[in-house]
């Protein structure tokens, strides 16, 4: 079992969602998170004073599946949350262990 997480453009969502229950994922934990990378940032106008926004709004996407279906997420995803700029964040493979119990008995 494996633990992938994603962090990705907000705007993505719907289409990396879409993507996975594509390839049979039914379940998933969605984070509304902060960050930046080699963006860093940007600067914004408001009221007439300018101001520097470092960290970026990121939605960071959370799934658990068996070895078998990491290759296939990794892939769903990646094409899904693509838009060929800077920042279209990162994904994470990690191996999942749930109070001593391995495999799919650990979801």
């Amino acid at each position: 079992m494996k633990k992938i997480e994603a962090i990705i453009k907000p705007f993505k969502l719907d289409e990396v969602k879409e993507a996975l229950h594509g390839i049979g994922i039914q379940g998933m934990t969605i984070s509304e998170v902060k960050g930046f990378g080699r963006q860093k940032g940007h600067t914004e106008l408001y009221r007439g004073a300018e101001y520097v926004v470092d960290f970026l709004p990121k939605i960071k996407l959370e799934v658990a599946v068996s070895d078998d279906l990491v290759e296939k997420v990794i892939d769903a995803i990646a094409q899904a949350a693509s838009t060929g700029r800077i920042g279209d964040g990162k994904i994470f493979v990690l191996p999942m262990i749930r109070t001593g119990e391995r495999g799919t008995s650990a979801v």
